[in-house]
Formats: C-alpha cells, structure tokens, sequence
C-alpha cells in the first residue's frame, strides 16, 4: 500500500506539470527523447508546425501513449498534413486522460517556405480540460509559431513558442496555459546518422536539456535513442519505413515512475515525391 501512495504521489506531481502543456506526438519523437523540433513530419503539427513545409505528399498518422503503463493516463493523437498550392494545411487532435481528468487539444495549422532554406508554421488551438464530478470543463483557445532553418545541407535549426498570448483557462485564479519555448539543432553527420539536440523553456520553470540520435541500421530499420533532464529521462525506438507505411514504437524510462511505451503509424498516400522519410 505504501508504494501504492507513493508512486501516485510522484505520478500527481507531473500530471500537474502536464496540463495542457503541449505534448510532443510520434514514435520517432519519442525515441529521440522528444528532441524533435528540427523534425519535420506529419507530427510536426503537434512538435513544430514549421516542419510540415517541407512535405510533399498527403500523410495521415495515429498515436497511442500509454504513460507509466496505467490505461488512465494514456495519451491518443490523429494528425493530417495536406499540401496545397501554396504551403501546407494541417488539422491535429489528442485526448489525454479518463473520466475524472480529460484533457483535449485541437488544432489547425499552415506551414510556409518562406525559402529554400526557411520555413514558417503557425497553429490555432482549441483546449479542453475537464475534471470529472461536479467541477465540469474550461476552455479556451491558444497559439503556436515555429520557424526551421536549413543552415547547411547537414544543419538545421527549430524554433517554437507555444502559447505565446499567455492564453489562460480561468480568469478568477490565473489558471494560466503554460507558455513554453523551444531552441534545437539537427546535425546529419552522414545520411544514416542524424543528432538533434534541443532546450525547452516553460517560462515558470527550469530549463529542460534533450538530445536524441537516430540511425539508420537498415534500409528500412531506423534504431533511436535520447536522454533528456527535467524530469531525467530516457529513451530508446525503432522505425520501420515501409514507403507509404510508416511505423515507430518507442518507449522513455522514469528511474520512479517506469516505463511509457508509444506506438505511431503514418500512412503517405500515392502522388507525392517518393523520397524517403523517417516518420
């Protein structure tokens, strides 16, 4: 009983540093330790809207999360990228929790090559939280902006602020979404090694250190990895790239709380460019 009281004592305290904070999404995020904000994916619409510029094809994905192996705290996402004559439109969603704690997100994106080397994402959201019982939901809607940089053939740079308006859930006790800002760099040492480094800052908090490295053990296997502070975490994916099917299972590690396993599947339909991709 006593452990019982203590994991959930441990496992409260970061549900209250999650609400509504912005959830990273994707199997291959999640194997880099969430160091995912140089990525660009059909993901990116929850990591970094900046990233879905760079498509070229339709891509619809799903995600499952199942947060220290307790079903009620088990995180689901749908996104869907579309390009269009100019840019790029997406439409994401995500539902967080069970009966008695819910959380909810929907969001819908355009992305822009402001270059050949630079692009902008932007994202309006709609958030939901919801306690069970008598004490009902609040809602309110938010923003987000990326920026990525190709600096060279090998180097990238992402940038995200999300919640930049200070949007807030309650007026009467400033219950404040937290605004939170990102600063990463991808480095493709060869065409099967690529490491991302990134700093995430919610505004009321410390500073949090990622990093994640992926490599591409096959021509269809990719094998993840990452560390990340804040809380200490770490990571370890595979990635099966199938051409159209896309998928990655991964799992972090909480030296308290155990494990998380995720699980994504991206499907890319037929018309676009055939290049490769990890998502």
């Amino acid at each position: 009983m006593k452990r019982i009281g203590l994991f959930l004592f441990f496992a409260w305290g970061v549900l209250l540093g999650l609400a509504q904070s912005n959830t990273h999404f994707g199997g291959r995020s999640a194997g880099m330790a969430y160091a995912s904000v140089t990525l660009s994916d059909v993901w990116s619409s929850h990591n970094n809207q900046a990233g879905l510029a760079w498509m070229k094809s339709k891509k619809v994905g799903v995600y499952y999360q199942n947060k220290f192996a307790l079903k009620q705290l088990s995180n689901v996402g749908l996104a869907y990228a579309h390009p269009m004559k100019k840019g790029i439109f997406a439409v994401q969603w995500s539902h967080f929790g069970y009966s008695l704690y819910q959380e909810n997100k929907v969001g819908l994106a355009y992305a822009l090559l402001l270059s050949e080397k630079l692009s902008l994402g932007v994202q309006l959201d709609y958030l939901n939280t919801k306690l069970g019982g008598m004490y009902g939901s609040k809602n309110t809607l938010a923003g987000e902006v990326g920026l990525q940089a190709k600096l060279s053939s090998e180097l990238t740079l992402g940038v995200h602020i999300y919640n930049p308006t200070r949007a807030k859930l309650n007026d009467y006790n400033q219950e404040a979404v937290p605004t939170i800002m990102r600063l990463g760099l991808g480095y493709n040492f060869s065409k099967k090694v690529l490491v991302t480094l990134e700093t995430e800052k919610d505004i009321d908090h410390k500073p949090v250190l990622k990093a994640g490295v992926e490599y591409l053990a096959h021509k269809k296997m990719y094998v993840r990895g990452g560390v990340a502070t804040g809380p200490t975490l770490a990571s370890f994916g595979l990635g099966l790239n199938m051409e159209q099917y896309k998928l990655n299972i991964a799992t972090t590690y909480h030296q308290v709380l155990g494990f998380s396993p995720e699980l994504s599947f991206t499907y890319t339909f037929k018309g676009g460019t055939k290049a490769q991709k990890a998502e």
